[in-house]
């Protein structure tokens, strides 16, 4: 008989309450993958992510992310959990950059919770698999994401990551 395995969870795993009494997921701060790909016409996608509905704030369309361990940067926990999440190989990703897109005081860390949406480029759009945490993975054109109910952290910074995304190019990422 083969042994249970259970997930192994992260030291990142947890709660956090900010000065305002808003709870945020990470214990030292979240991050997730903004991970674009040219599409056959040659305008931009990205992966959305459109979340479980148990999780918090399910049904809404955002990135796959989650909650950084004290051991990684941003850029190895938003590679992780897009791994984890939509199954993508971390050898298919080149990030580009690196953005602080949310910031609250913490009352139960001691220091400021922040949410880093890290950008990366994929040579074309990449198959996925989703896990648990998501209802659907789907690449979606840039100028359609705004239409989608987003995760209101995402809704958020959509605009400047827009941006960002508009004078940076697409990189011609090894297939």
């Amino acid at each position: 008989m083969l042994p249970i395995l259970k997930p192994v969870r992260g030291d990142g795993d947890g709660w956090v309450l900010s000065a305002t009494g808003a709870m945020f997921w990470g214990r030292h701060g979240a991050a997730g993958l903004l991970l674009r790909a040219p599409l056959p016409d040659g305008t931009r996608a990205v992966l959305l992510q459109h979340r479980a509905a148990w999780s918090h704030l399910g049904g809404t369309w955002g990135l796959p992310g989650g909650a950084r361990d004290s051991h990684e940067t941003a850029e190895q926990t938003a590679v992780r959990e897009a791994h984890e999440e939509a199954g993508l190989a971390a050898e298919h990703v080149v990030v580009r950059a690196a953005v602080i897109t949310a910031s609250v005081t913490a009352t139960t860390s001691g220091s400021d919770w922040t949410y880093t949406t890290v950008v990366a480029d994929a040579p074309h759009p990449l198959d996925t698999v989703p896990n648990h945490e998501s209802d659907e993975l789907r690449w979606v054109a840039e100028e359609e994401v705004a239409e989608l109910p987003l995760h209101p952290g995402f809704a958020a910074s959509w605009r400047g990551l827009l941006e960002l995304s508009r004078v940076t190019p697409l990189l011609q990422v090894p297939r």
